[in-house]
């Protein structure tokens, strides 16, 4: 009798230390994952620089402000324009200086400085990727000037056609005009510290840029034919862009594996795909067959512009957004792009809210957006606070890409320094250029809570205790800590716990 009673006391006694131990050392919550982009489009200074002259420091404090803005809103990327059409707002060897910089193309800021080495540093320091936005195909803008000694259009004018309205564009059928955006996709992320490469709905271009005419590129299609060539002209012209699209996506991986490779194309891709859907037709007039690259796997994220409300139904957002997924064979990241130019107020805040909403649902697995454009989350105060109010109002990371790497980083080393009232938490990378953010976890009474840091942070100060409840003078001591890291394809590593009481 007395051994069972023994034997009784044992079990009860490591179930309430089993009890005990769940109660003091909760899970630690996983951090929100969710992509937060708005576009910053520099073509026609749309958002970035505002006009072209400005000083070097009215341009740096421009692009501060907006940074600063998306950093307040708990934005975690920015998509940046940096080639609007084949020149660069960089230092580049193979193209000049843009014209929406410094007003003349060619040249260079004064006082000198990269602005994509500004953006980049700027953006990182507040935790945010950022895509480098390219126009492959676009020669020359309509409000650009007239095209310098250095533009495209004179040094290589068998690559271009002026187009009726104004624009100058490059052949894609031409190996010239293919070899030139690939070797400008791969010096940008060669040089540069880049998350990611972005084009935009921009392949052949629109109709009404010629006028309404076909884009002339007759004798390209008569030299294909000449050579043995027998895809009828659509075809030919949507297989230049395929393997041109394909050529990308390698030359980015060979450069740097992690840099994301990501396209925003027109949100339809056929009337009638799926049934209700009517519209324009990216794919017969664009030449851009969107859903084989995204079939494919030929891009790390796909961003359609479903830029129509929730309720249109001949292109309604979630019914384009449901297609697109069910196309998403492959599972890289599906982000649409969003139009929150549609304004500020309650009718419109509840719509894009909604539609963010709606894509969490659809992809529970790796949710995000990019917001059409920066300048109305700017312009609309009310649309910003609904955002930060509701849907963004905590901080949230870059879903993981584990078809490009899925091996954790190594924890940083932490020690933990007694102040007092406070504890100073400190901690070195194990690899320093593999992390690009940290995590510091915080346990007070029980209830684990995070702060997400960027890549220079090394130490954070938290209080020993904290008011749970101010009006009862109820306090909560820290139990616990841990600090982990996250790299650039957004793997976390190992969480470590650090009993401080």
């Amino acid at each position: 009798m007395r051994n069972i009673l023994i034997a009784f006391f044992i079990v009860i006694g490591f179930t309430k230390k089993t009890i005990a131990q769940e109660i003091i050392t909760p899970a630690i919550p996983k951090p929100e994952r969710e992509f937060r982009a708005a576009w910053v489009a520099s073509v026609a200074n749309i958002n970035w620089p505002s006009k072209p002259g400005l000083s070097t420091q009215q341009q740096q404090d421009e692009a501060i402000a907006l940074l600063d803005m998306l950093k307040k809103n708990n934005f975690n990327a920015v998509i940046f324009q940096v080639r609007p059409q084949a020149d660069a707002l960089y230092k580049s060897n193979i193209e000049p200086w843009s014209y929406f910089l410094t007003g003349k193309q060619g040249q260079a800021p004064k006082p000198y400085y990269d602005p994509l080495e500004f953006w980049i540093e700027a953006a990182h320091d507040r935790g945010l990727e950022l895509h480098v936005w390219l126009n492959p195909y676009r020669a020359h803008h309509i409000s650009g000037g007239q095209p310098s000694k250095f533009s495209v259009v004179k040094k290589h004018p068998e690559l271009v056609y002026k187009l009726k309205q104004g624009y100058w564009w490059l052949d894609p059928s031409k190996k010239g005009t293919q070899d030139l955006s690939a070797a400008v996709v791969k010096d940008i992320v060669k040089r540069y510290d880049i998350d990611g490469v972005h084009f935009d709905d921009y392949f052949y271009p629109y109709a009404e840029y010629n006028g309404g005419e076909d884009f002339p590129d007759s004798a390209s299609y008569a030299e294909y034919q000449k050579t043995g060539g027998r895809l009828e002209r659509g075809d030919w012209r949507r297989e230049q862009v395929n393997v041109f699209i394909q050529r990308i996506y390698k030359t980015i991986k060979e450069e740097k594996k992690q840099v994301k490779f990501g396209i925003s194309p027109f949100g339809i891709w056929r009337p009638g795909f799926p049934e209700s859907i009517k519209g324009f037709d990216q794919y017969d007039k664009l030449y851009a067959d969107a859903k084989l690259w995204l079939n494919e796997g030929w891009i790390d994220y796909f961003m359609p512009q479903l830029y129509w409300q929730v309720n249109n139904i001949p292109q309604s957002f979630p019914v384009l957004l449901g297609w697109w997924q069910s196309e998403n064979t492959k599972q890289r990241h599906l982000w649409p792009g969003m139009n929150s130019g549609i304004g500020g107020g309650d009718k419109n805040s509840d719509e894009i809210i909604n539609q963010i909403m709606i894509t969490r649902g659809i992809l529970p697995k790796s949710p995000g957006a990019a917001h059409w454009s920066i300048a109305a989350l700017l312009t609309h105060e009310s649309l910003r606070n609904d955002l930060l109010k509701g849907p963004y109002k905590n901080e949230a990371l870059v879903p993981e890409s584990p078809w490009l790497d899925n091996e954790k980083p190594i924890a940083p080393k932490v020690s933990i320094e007694d102040r007092t009232t406070d504890i100073y938490i400190k901690w070195n990378p194990a690899y320093e250029k593999d992390d690009f953010k940290y995590i510091v976890y915080t346990n007070y009474g029980g209830k684990w809570s995070y702060v997400i840091l960027n890549y220079k942070s090394r130490f954070l100060q938290v209080p020993k205790s904290i008011f749970a409840d101010a009006a009862k003078l109820v306090s909560q001591k820290l139990q616990g800590i841990a600090v982990t890291a996250i790299d650039r394809t957004g793997n976390e590593s190992v969480v470590r716990i650090e009993q401080v009481f």
